[in-house]
């Protein structure tokens, strides 16, 4: 079988979801119809802050590889193959051939909230209705393929907020984890992210790859006997009209920013309009001060200065603090200077440094059983890991200011509009509640239908009207839940009727 099937087919799951589809089919309710959510509890984690918002990423990905994964005669073939500790099949013939004949995703219906919607903990960013056994089946690859692109999207996000109108570029091929660097690019570039280096997936998305020269450039030339400004006039000399130089190789101030001055002056003179220059270490801030007011003198005012190394939201955050606070000693305009930054970040974003996954989990909630849906509930001794059962749906409330204020889960037959007041009860804390007039209020539906019994009906977005979702819902979050340290809790809240649900149900498996 080829590698490539191997690994990125219907296989690539966790072997549990197997021996769990052949215990439901030994039990006879592998096809009983289900009922899966996949959410996180909690927003990442980086440290030294916190982020008050997740972005949702990594969907149509997803649904493309649920589309085409099934069970063919090779996969039946290397799992009639394995053996228990017994030496015996782990899998039997007759589970075997009720898989090769029904091991697609072809009568799963998924629901889920579209890519560049924020995200809160405890609201469902999938939901899985279907058989049982390919519902549990599909479990390894929506958490592998959703999780991670919400997760750096969310850290672009973040990044974007720290660097407002400038422009971001994602550098971060070089230092992700093997291949799962595409998808990191998309969701960098759906979270905020204006450009990527990674060419291949640039091109695949339809945005201009970017990228200029790295400090082997300059050292090859200078050890062939030549000098950075020989190293300079070359790449100037094959990009006249794309001229970035990265100018701290030797010496930054002492030798780089003069050279790019020189080489910016003989293209001026041949009608070429130099591009700017990039920063890779040192004090950037300080850095980018004293290179604008070399580059102002020579007559290069509206030249790109661009930054990076190991660059973040806090960093970027105090990098623009910096010069707000010292351009102007050097009679630099410290916003005329921030105009003309653009932010390369690499490892902290495509590896979402401090917070390296999402958490995000996938838990029944509910089983078709005599003609209605049964809730399900697991129970742990820690009240925020118990999940929220029952078929549900999904709601954002916003204010009379267009703020949203708080999302809400309903069970599916509740009818908000017919409530004169919402009762918003807090998920694990029974003395927190508050209550909403309705007409103080607008309510929107959070998820869409995307995937009806394996037939997709969702048209799905261009990158770029998933970067405008994504910017209109940020827009709407409070100041205070877009901080970037200690951000102002967001509600997510229960019905009253959920509420009592889940209290209920709880109260019953204690009791045995």
């Amino acid at each position: 079988m080829p590698h490539q099937a191997l690994t990125h087919g219907i296989l690539f799951t966790d072997q549990y979801q197997l021996t769990m589809a052949q215990v439901y089919f030994r039990l006879g309710i592998h096809e009983q119809p289900a009922l899966f959510e996949h959410f996180f509890r909690s927003y990442p984690d980086y440290g030294r802050h916190q982020a008050g918002y997740c972005i949702s990423a990594g969907l149509e990905p997803f649904v493309r590889w649920m589309q085409a994964a099934q069970f063919g005669d090779a996969e039946i073939e290397l799992l009639r193959g394995l053996r228990g500790s017994s030496g015996a099949s782990l899998f039997a013939d007759d589970f075997l051939r009720w898989l090769r004949r029904y091991g697609s995703f072809e009568g799963l219906t998924l629901r889920a909230l579209p890519e560049g919607r924020v995200a809160h903990p405890l609201v469902p960013l999938t939901v899985v209705e279907g058989p049982l056994a390919q519902a549990q089946i599909l479990e390894t690859a929506l958490l592998n393929h959703l999780n991670y692109q919400t997760l750096i999207a969310t850290k672009a996000a973040r990044i974007r907020e720290s660097a407002g109108a400038n422009l971001v570029m994602e550098f971060g091929l070089r230092r992700a984890q093997d291949t799962g660097a595409n998808a990191g690019t998309r969701a960098a570039l759906i979270g905020g992210a204006d450009f990527s280096s990674n060419l291949g997936m640039s091109i695949a998305l339809g945005v201009p790859p970017k990228g200029t020269h790295a400090h082997s450039m300059v050292q090859a030339v200078i050890a062939m006997g030549m000098s950075e400004l020989d190293a300079f006039r070359a790449y100037a000399e094959v990009y006249p009209d794309d001229c970035l130089l990265l100018v701290d190789t030797i010496d930054t101030l002492g030798s780089g920013v003069p050279n790019a001055i020189r080489v910016f002056e003989e293209l001026r003179r041949k009608g070429h309009r130099p591009r700017g220059i990039r920063l890779d270490s040192g004090d950037l801030a300080y850095l980018s001060i004293q290179a604008a007011k070399m580059l102002d003198q020579a007559g290069f005012p509206d030249t790109t200065i661009v930054l990076s190394n190991d660059l973040d939201e806090l960093v970027i955050w105090q990098i623009l603090t910096q010069i707000r606070a010292e351009a102007a000693q050097d009679g630099i305009d410290p916003e005329a200077l921030i105009r003309r930054l653009v932010f390369g970040v690499g490892t902290q974003l495509i590896t979402s440094t401090g917070a390296p996954a999402l958490g995000g989990v996938y838990k029944l909630v509910a089983l078709k059983y005599d003609g209605g849906w049964r809730p399900a509930i697991k129970i742990s001794d820690t009240p925020e890991k118990i999940a929220n059962p029952g078929h549900k749906r999904a709601w954002r409330l916003y204010d009379r200011r267009g703020r949203a204020t708080a999302d809400l889960l309903a069970l599916d037959d509740e009818d908000l509009d017919a409530m004169p007041m919402i009762t918003l009860r807090h998920p694990s804390d029974v003395a927190k509640q508050r209550s909403v007039r309705r007409d103080e209020v607008r309510i929107e539906p959070l998820h869409v239908d995307v995937v009806r019994e394996g037939r997709v009906i969702y048209a799905w977005p261009t990158l770029e009207e998933i970067r405008e979702t994504r910017r209109r819902d940020v827009a709407c979050l409070d100041p205070g839940v877009r901080r970037l340290i200690h951000p102002h809790v967001y509600h997510v809240s229960l019905s009253e009727k959920l509420w009592q649900l889940k209290y209920e149900l709880i109260a019953r498996a204690r009791q045995g």
